[in-house]
């Protein structure tokens, strides 16, 4: 009778253990992590360590309007999805022709359509830009619109280019719309 008793007890304890470890489903806006220089580049040196690393979210197109229409132009976007987007420098940098101390930022836009300003501010850990405050600006860029993609891209996606290692480009692309920021370190 113990045993029976003790066995079923053992067995309610697990299966609400079981029931207590429920996981979250997959993000739609997956996070995704652009660095410069490329840590997963085929080309690069071993222990060559990272001068800038961005972390966002990437949103899906799913046949939407972005800029001008979903996002509009003239209003602060927090460039991505979900969290806002925070940028790492690894030491003191030029952003956009702007200098910028090592450190972690969030990102924001304000898209226009042939040119944005990308702002960098000292709030971080927030979700969207429902909290941007204006008054926490670090670093404000104005930066042309700088090609039209050849296809549509589907998820916003970040991506730095650069063949010196003092000086990089970070393309943000999404739909057709691409912008250009330059930074050298």
């Amino acid at each position: 009778m113990r045993k029976t008793f003790f066995l079923s007890l053992l067995l309610t304890v697990a299966a609400l253990g079981s029931q207590a470890q429920k996981f979250r489903a997959l993000d739609k806006s997956p996070r995704d992590i652009a660095y410069y220089p490329d840590h997963f580049a085929h080309d690069r040196k071993d222990g060559e360590k990272a001068l800038v690393k961005v972390s966002y979210s990437r949103p899906y197109l799913k046949g939407r309007e972005i800029f001008g229409k979903l996002e509009p132009y003239g209003k602060v976007w927090r460039v991505g999805a979900d969290e806002s987007t925070e940028i790492k420098f690894y030491q003191d940098a030029t952003f956009g022709g702007k200098k910028i101390k090592a450190g972690t930022y969030s990102m924001f836009a304000i898209p226009g359509e042939k040119e944005w300003t990308v702002i960098l501010s000292s709030d971080v850990d927030y979700w969207g830009a429902y909290k941007y405050k204006e008054a926490n600006d670090v670093l404000r860029a104005t930066v042309p619109v700088s090609a039209k993609a050849a296809a549509p891209l589907e998820n916003f996606s970040i991506v730095f280019t650069g063949d010196k290692p003092d000086k990089a480009v970070m393309a943000l692309g999404w739909d057709t719309t691409v912008v250009e920021v330059p930074i050298t370190f």
